[in-house]
């Protein structure tokens, strides 16, 4: 996942509002009585939210399976003249030197967990790594969405320079969305060369992030509709989940 996909992920996702991310984020902070200086983001993808949010004064490490989209993340960050540590770590298996104040891990990056063993593991290394009373603060695509918006549905664009097919399946026995990605990225010559890669996202019940945060010692302060601090609804498509360390 993410090779060649780390090309195009900036141009595909160009309607993520990141500064209003950013906002959310500093808000969370405020309302929790938390100031972090030291922050880890797990699955940064291309990076842009680190850069945003080392632009605002955070002292910024990040993380990524995919050395493609570090790759990216890297050349955004000298650009825009931030200095990010950027590890190339598997979320479940991360090491650090140190302890950060706070964990992000955002855009429902803890979809990609697809077991419940698996985002168990992540919560307990962030517990470890986390200062006592750090935050950590994550999204996931609801069930709702990876059930009925995205699951079984076919979605596509056609650009100039990139065009794509999105096709999904949804296994409601396991909980698991599976996408079949199909671009065609335009070359110097003016032809067109596909890609094609597979993505899979799990749906995780409140009760089963309840359930890992509680074994990794880790407090649910609260779940929020996407951006907001009101109670997500029945067919809210993404919810924040913000969690402190005891």
């Amino acid at each position: 996942m993410y090779t060649k996909f780390a090309q195009v992920y900036d141009q595909l996702t160009q309607d993520i509002p990141y500064v209003k991310w950013a906002d959310y984020l500093q808000s969370a902070f405020l309302k929790f009585n938390a100031n972090p200086n030291l922050v880890l983001e797990l699955g940064c993808g291309t990076g842009s939210m680190a850069v945003e949010l080392a632009k605002r004064g955070y002292d910024m490490i990040a993380l990524d399976l995919s050395a493609d989209m570090l790759s990216v993340a890297y050349e955004k960050a000298h650009r825009a003249k931030t200095n990010i540590l950027f590890l190339n770590q598997d979320m479940r298996e991360f090491e650090l030197y140190g302890t950060v104040d706070a964990v992000i891990c955002l855009l429902d990056s803890l979809n990609y967990m697809t077991s419940f063993n698996d985002i168990e593991k992540v919560f307990r290394l962030v517990n470890n790594y986390l200062n006592p009373g750090g935050m950590f603060i994550f999204d996931l695509n609801s069930p709702y969405k990876l059930s009925s918006i995205l699951g079984n549905e076919t979605f596509c664009e056609v650009g100039e320079d990139v065009s794509w097919i999105w096709k999904n399946t949804y296994d409601s026995k396991r909980k698991c969305a599976t996408f079949d990605l199909t671009f065609f990225i335009r070359r110097e010559d003016g032809l067109y060369e596909r890609y094609d890669e597979i993505h899979k996202e799990r749906a995780f019940s409140t009760e089963e992030i309840v359930k890992a945060l509680d074994q990794a010692d880790l407090t649910l302060l609260g779940e929020f509709a996407e951006l907001g601090f009101k109670a997500p609804c029945q067919e809210e498509e993404r919810i924040f989940y913000i969690a402190q360390k005891r």
